[in-house]
């Protein structure tokens, strides 16, 4: 999927086309993840679409509710959606950053490698 640590670091725009890809697929999670809880709202808490929306986007970036839920069936959505919310915001997160992370490593290792070179 990336370059191997030994094969050199990949052009300025190849990066940059690179982390579009990714970017796109990490808002793909986020937009799946809002759908979900938007639609779970308001299927199982019976919230209006904005509403279901607003307690879907603050439960999954980690601020907690807006609305109180007076149905079983929608204290238990929230329960696992936040569950859920947890796993995909990280999964959002960590896809949207894994190339920049790489390249930093791999520049990193680069860099160790020419010092080494040096000292020999």
């Amino acid at each position: 999927m990336f370059e191997h640590h030994k094969k050199q670091l990949i052009s300025r725009e190849k990066f940059i086309s690179r982390q579009i890809k990714y970017l796109g697929f990490s808002a793909i999670i986020l937009a799946w993840s809002i759908g979900i809880g938007t639609a779970g709202y308001h299927i199982y808490g019976k919230l209006s679409l904005l509403d279901s929306f607003l307690n879907a986007s603050m439960i999954l970036t980690g601020m907690g509710p807006v609305d109180h839920l007076d149905t079983n069936s929608g204290k238990l959505f929230a329960a696992f959606y936040a569950l859920f919310s947890g796993v995909a915001f990280l999964t959002f997160v960590g896809v949207l950053f894994a190339p920049i992370y790489h390249r930093f490593l791999h520049r990193f290792h680069l860099n160790m490698d020419d010092d080494n070179k040096s000292d020999e």
